[in-house]
């Protein structure tokens, strides 16, 4: 894993090139810095790390914001649909995504001047294009119609209204499928002698195209790029046996894997990893310590997420972190135990009586530099069974039944669980336990509103929670951006 992706983990922002032809290895280390925006995080520039998962898996029913209760107003905020355009959350992430967005701009730029063949080329701009699809997609799914920025500005159009103004959300989606349809025409198959690990390929392209598409209601499009992935000619890819070490290090990469996001520990120990995105949903020790903090604390499981899952799902323990009640008086609590050997004593031990499990690194089994703010776990984007779920509600929509029951049992099966009728309700519940805290949730509870309304308010409400529609189903335009634009930026809905 490390050999396979450390030639772009360790390359610096470029800067300025000439308008001559380049050499191949530059316009393959302008590639790389694409891929580096993938590791914004910390409390800057965030693609990846704590503040999208803020705006992603907390903001949903899944989570909570959790830490101590004041700890993070703008988390909070968030959680609690209180929040407005100054949130430091909404616009550290805009900005993350949209220096992804230039990266791959600049990238794009200066590839045609590469002396490389134009298969190659071609290879090259397919991997950034699949980048900046993905960064507008998840974009458009937080704040609606965005700057639609498809090229590197010239002098003369940096201050342009093209440029400080929202393109529709509709205009946002045609763009990403365009470059997704690139990247799927012209990336390599997984095991292609060109493809190396960690990089997009073209299931890749097909599984996040068959997604977009699942978001449009496009079910047939979404049928036929998922089932290609399935039974077409994109690689070998199949379930992970073990569901709990997908997240772990043997899990990485594996037949599961469609896309995620590279880290590791090459012979240099530079922290490649995402900013903060382990040790911030680590378990926060509390009054009583006894042990050492594994982290901050962020993003706690609901009550409502336990107990989604059904009797017997091997998916609820590879989930959620589940910290033993204190002993009575008198006892001693045995603890929890994590997986590594690692003792967090009891409840009165922590802030929080629950953790993500998907996030954890282990500091004793695991492969890291010693600095925990980067602490190097892949975050899975893409996986094998949601294409499997895709192609389950795509088939069902469009009147296979038997697909949709064929790819729900897959999915169930490897979690212990037997068959269930696959309707639209059931597919969308195994949604939701399958990729609980891989930040889908929120959007995908916005996506299935849109099928079926007046699903959405009742869920939050249940939570304690003020959901308003027509508002709460995107983030607000930062204010700082308003501002940067000259007031051209035009602010969401109730915002």
């Amino acid at each position: 894993m490390v050999s396979g992706c450390k030639d772009f983990l360790d390359v610096a922002p470029q800067g300025q090139l000439s308008s001559e032809t380049i050499d191949p290895a530059t316009a393959q280390k302008l590639v790389d810095g694409v891929y580096n925006s993938l590791y914004l995080g910390g409390f800057g520039p965030d693609t990846h790390g704590l503040q999208f998962v803020i705006l992603t898996d907390i903001a949903s029913d899944d989570s909570d914001k959790g830490s101590s209760p004041n700890d993070y107003g703008d988390a909070l905020r968030v959680d609690n649909f209180t929040l407005n355009s100054s949130n430091s959350n909404v616009n550290n992430v805009w900005n993350g995504y949209y220096q992804g967005i230039s990266r791959a701009n600049q990238a794009l730029d200066k590839i045609a001047l590469s002396a490389s063949s134009d298969a190659e080329k071609n290879r090259l701009l397919g991997e950034v294009r699949f980048l900046r699809g993905y960064f507008y997609f998840n974009l458009v799914r937080l704040f609606g119609g965005v700057p639609k920025l498809d090229r590197v500005p010239q002098a003369s159009e940096i201050n342009s209204a093209e440029f400080q103004t929202r393109a529709s959300a509709a205009d946002i989606y045609a763009f990403i499928i365009e470059d997704l349809r690139f990247a799927v025409d012209n990336l390599p198959q997984k095991g292609d002698p060109q493809t190396q690990t960690g990089r997009a390929n073209k299931a890749a392209a097909q599984g996040m195209l068959a997604k977009v598409y699942l978001y449009q209601k496009n079910y047939q499009q979404a049928f036929a790029l998922s089932n290609e992935i399935v039974t077409g000619k994109s690689g070998a890819y199949a379930l992970y046996p073990t569901y709990a070490d997908i997240w772990r290090t043997p899990g990485a990469n594996s037949s599961e894997s469609i896309f995620e996001i590279q880290t590791g520990v090459n012979a240099a120990c530079n922290n490649s990893a995402v900013n903060l995105y382990v040790v911030s949903q680590g378990p926060r020790a509390g009054g009583k310590r006894g042990w050492s903090d594994l982290g901050f604390g962020f993003n706690t499981p609901t009550v409502q997420l336990a107990n989604a899952y059904e009797a017997g799902d091997v998916r609820r323990a590879g989930t959620i972190i589940f910290i033993q009640p204190t002993a009575p008086a008198g006892q001693r609590s045995t603890g929890t135990v994590l997986w590594d050997g690692f003792r967090i004593p009891s409840q009165d031990s922590v802030e929080n009586s629950r953790y993500s499990y998907k996030a954890y690194h282990s500091r004793t089994r695991e492969a890291n530099c010693g600095n925990n703010d980067y602490l190097p776990k892949n975050i899975r984007i893409l996986r094998y069974a949601e294409i499997l779920l895709i192609r389950a509600e795509a088939a069902l929509q469009t009147g296979n039944a038997a697909t949709a029951a064929a790819d729900l049992l897959a999915v169930r099966t490897r979690a212990g669980l037997g068959a269930k009728a696959a309707t639209l309700e059931n597919i969308w519940a195994e949604r939701r336990v399958e990729l609980a805290l891989e930040h889908d949730r929120f959007f995908d509870l916005v996506r299935q509103e849109s099928v079926t309304p007046g699903r959405i308010v009742p869920i939050f409400a249940a939570q304690g929670k003020t959901f308003v529609k027509g508002k709460n189903e995107v983030f607000p335009i930062p204010q700082p951006q308003i501002d940067l634009s000259g007031g051209r930026l035009a602010q969401n809905p109730g915002y």
